[in-house]
Parts: C-alpha cells; sequence; structure tokens
C-alpha cells in the first residue's frame, strides 16, 4: 500500500513538473477545510482539555465541592454528597469517560495530518531533488559546450600562430634585394 502511494506521489511530482506547476500547498488548511462537526467538536475539547484553563478550573471546582459538601452544607445538617463524596467520583469518571474518546480521536486526527503533512513534505522533497538534477544536466550541457568553444577558439590560435611562424620563416628565407 505505502509503495502503491510513493508512487502516486512520485507520479504527482512527475506532472508538476512537466506542467511547470508549484506542488507546495497549506496540508494543514486542507485538512481543516474538510472537518465534520465531530472533528471539530473533538479538537475543541481535546485543545481545552489540554489546557491549564481546564485544569485550573477543575480544581476551583473540586475546592468548591470540597468547602460546599464538606464545610459549609454539613454545618447546616444538609449535605447533598456527604464525605466520600460518592456523586463527585460519579461526575469524575463519567468526565474522564467522555473525555478519553475525544482526545484520541482528535490526536488520530493530528496523527493523520502529520502523515499527509509527511507525504506532502515528500512530494516537494522528490520535486526539489528532480528540478535540482535538471539545473545539473543544463550546467553540465552549458559546461560541455563552453568548453567546446574553448577548444576549438584554442585551435584557431594555434593556426593563427603556425600561420604566423609559417610566414615569418618565409620571410626569412627570402632573400634580401
Amino acid at each position: 500500500m505505502a509503495e502503491i502511494q510513493r508512487g502516486d506521489e512520485a507520479q504527482r511530482v512527475v506532472d508538476a513538473i512537466l506542467a511547470g506547476k508549484s506542488i507546495s500547498r497549506d496540508i494543514l488548511k486542507d485538512l481543516t477545510d474538510r472537518r465534520t462537526f465531530g472533528e471539530r467538536t473533538a479538537d475543541r475539547i481535546a485543545s481545552f482539555g489540554g489546557s491549564w484553563s481546564f485544569i485550573l478550573s477543575c480544581l476551583a471546582a473540586l475546592a468548591l465541592w470540597f468547602i460546599l459538601n464538606g464545610v459549609i452544607l454539613p454545618a447546616r445538617g444538609e449535605s447533598f454528597d456527604p464525605f466520600p463524596f460518592i456523586l463527585l467520583n460519579l461526575v469524575l469518571s463519567m468526565l474522564a469517560a467522555l473525555q478519553a474518546p475525544l482526545i484520541l480521536m482528535s490526536q488520530n486526527r493530528a496523527a493523520m495530518s502529520d502523515r499527509a503533512d509527511a507525504a506532502h513534505d515528500y512530494e516537494v522533497n522528490l520535486k526539489a531533488e528532480l528540478e535540482i538534477r535538471l539545473l545539473h544536466e543544463k550546467l553540465d550541457v552549458l559546461r560541455e559546450r563552453q568548453w567546446a568553444e574553448l577548444v576549438a577558439l584554442q585551435q584557431r590560435q594555434i593556426d593563427l600562430l603556425e600561420r604566423l611562424l609559417h610566414d615569418a620563416s618565409t620571410a626569412q628565407a627570402r632573400p634580401s634585394p
């Protein structure tokens, strides 16, 4: 499967080179635009669930719960969740049970995004490598052409020097009048 996908990526790169088009694009924007309502919700919850705001609000809610059910309401004789705090335990368990799958969904999406990003990086790197090879070939052709021109120029100079030597030797060989 990975070989087939790499082949498709390579074909896209070759097509882009032949068409003279850019291959780079914003993968994150493409993936973000295609998210469903559930995926957007899972991402928001995971984002909030992994923040200091969430941790501090949970600590504040727990402190309020303990103060309310452990100090204030028992003093009046009317506590709705007495000391072992079974209802609080149930609420925290439900929160963890609901939050964990949402965070996993968000992490799976992040992993999918990372894979798409890596595949795109591969395409861009492959295109860059091929473009560099093409540039090297062009430079090699130019260098070969320059060498041929230099050799031809040098040969003309040698011919001129030989003609000058020949003319000089013929001029010396002629008797003076």
